[in-house]
């Protein structure tokens, strides 16, 4: 074998697998899971109504499952189906109209969560064995409280032109049922990855 050779053959592979129809179906099938969690009728909270509905568990249990790229697909997805008139956000909404709303910023941020969770699982599942539920519960909350409620204040700030203490004040009865729906999340993805360890594992290991 010449030195060329064995350079070649020495050489780590370097390239990322990409989506295959499996990775296509799983998007698709979470996607109508975070859609069919809209449907649940949401509970009104303060002057604004923005509502409390499921939609948050999904979108935590698609990070958690999908990991990184393909939770933000299944869930952007979810969002730009709605964006484009099928009335699949809370209350049966639906369209560009929605953008405009007060809870905007929280429908902007759920492709983003899912990101970000499915990013901190894909570490803690590389990195640890021993209390792995409670360092995805952590992950679901750095999620949630950063991007979720952080643009979901945001949202309220603009388009319902509410100062930031009027904002995050309307936004605080949201943290009790999130909080649980996190737990939620995590108990059902830890039962999904004992039952197929190669739906977020396999990607982990390969990158993606």
């Amino acid at each position: 074998m010449s030195k060329t050779d064995a350079v070649t053959v020495q050489r780590p592979t370097t390239s990322r697998k990409r989506w295959n129809a499996t990775d296509i179906g799983l998007i698709a099938v979470f996607a109508a899971l975070v859609a069919a969690s809209s449907i649940v009728p949401g509970i009104p909270v303060g002057a604004l109504g923005v509502p409390i509905t499921l939609v948050t568990l999904t979108v935590m249990l698609s990070g958690l499952v999908l990991g990184a790229g393909r939770g933000f697909a299944a869930v952007g997805l979810y969002v730009l189906l709605g964006l484009a008139g099928l009335p699949i956000f809370s209350g049966g909404r639906s369209g560009l109209g929605i953008l405009a709303s007060p809870s905007a910023g929280y429908i902007i941020a759920f492709p983003l969560a899912a990101a970000a969770t499915g990013y901190l699982a894909a570490v803690v599942i590389r990195r640890t064995i021993k209390y792995r539920g409670l360092w995805l519960f952590a992950a679901t909350m750095a999620s949630s409280l950063v991007v979720v409620h952080g643009l979901g204040i945001l949202g309220m700030m603009v388009n319902a032109k509410l100062d930031f203490s009027k904002a995050l004040l309307a936004d605080l009865p949201f943290l009790p049922g999130d909080t649980l729906k996190n737990v939620l999340a995590v108990i059902i993805a830890l039962a999904i990855h004992k039952a197929f360890p190669d739906v977020l594992v396999r990607r982990v290991k390969q990158g993606s």
